[in-house]
């Protein structure tokens, strides 16, 4: 294993987690890489030569292995260990595709441009789904995996004698398994650590959506608050105009009327009329 490569992942993908994905990636990596690579593969390296049972019937031996073995503990858990680190990696390529993406637009539109992204890392838009199916998708790895080790070792745990009369073994024979305890140690811890990485997933994504729901509720507040504001401040124009705004005028035929000259003019007007209506009684 290139350990400089792996250090550069591990980083890259540490850079763009939230505090929860921290936590996950050094769960992963402490507690089930390193106990995989240093003390697993050799509990599980003696397995089928130390599968004794109690017959000399050529192919009864590796005929009960496989059925009570079908698929390695040490496969299976380098096989659940690819699956569920790779969705970080994609989220780590995804960011270096925005800022190839970036440095080519620098490059067409020149030093005077306008960013696409202005931080490349910041779980916006595609890389926010990004980042949330990847959790998703390592949680149900780790359940998937889970349900599989049960279904093939009931209880995640291993007998130390099984009987099997699978042909072509004479009769009923007691096969032996080397190092049940500490294999059964190992598997559950790994079983918990699973458990562990699971939590820590959903936790991390009902994180990530009430996060996104928190900012957007506080943008339409905001946006409400803004309106409301806008709204007052054109009330208040609007009353201050008619408080100090010029008098009242009517234009007629090209002339301007005024109030004020209307009530002088029509004062006269009136009286006459009324003297017209006693002549005339």
């Amino acid at each position: 294993m290139n350990w400089g490569v792996f250090e550069g992942l591990l980083s890259g993908v540490n850079k763009y987690s939230t505090a929860f994905g921290r936590i996950w990636l050094s769960l992963v990596f402490i507690f089930r890489v390193l106990v995989y690579v240093v003390a697993a593969e050799r509990v599980w390296s003696d397995d089928h030569k130390d599968f004794d049972c109690n017959t000399r019937q050529p192919g009864c031996s590796n005929v009960c292995f496989d059925h009570f073995f079908p698929v390695s503990h040490i496969r299976l858990w380098a096989l659940q260990l690819i699956l569920v680190t790779c969705p970080s990696l994609l989220v780590v390529m995804h960011v270096s595709y925005r800022e190839a993406r970036e440095q080519k637009h620098r490059e067409v539109a020149g030093e005077n441009y306008r960013r696409l992204y202005p931080n490349p890392g910041k779980k916006r838009g595609g890389l926010w789904w990004t980042y949330l199916l990847s959790l998703v998708f390592k949680a149900a790895v780790d359940v998937v995996f889970l349900y599989i080790f049960y279904r093939l070792y009931k209880n995640y745990t291993l007998p130390s004698v099984v009987k099997c009369e699978i042909p072509p073994c004479p009769n009923i024979v007691d096969c032996f398994i080397s190092r049940p305890t500490e294999k059964n140690i190992f598997t559950l811890f790994m079983v918990i650590t699973a458990c562990l990485c699971i939590l820590l997933s959903l936790v991390e994504a009902c994180y990530l959506v009430g996060k996104r729901c928190r900012e957007s509720l506080l943008s339409r507040c905001e946006s409400g608050r803004r309106e409301t504001r806008q709204f007052r401040s054109v009330v208040h124009d609007k009353d201050c105009s008619l408080s100090h705004g010029e008098p009242d005028s009517l234009e007629l035929g090209g002339q301007v009327f005024h109030a004020a000259d209307c009530k002088l003019v029509l004062a006269p007007n009136t009286a006459s009329s009324q003297i017209g209506e006693d002549v005339l009684s």
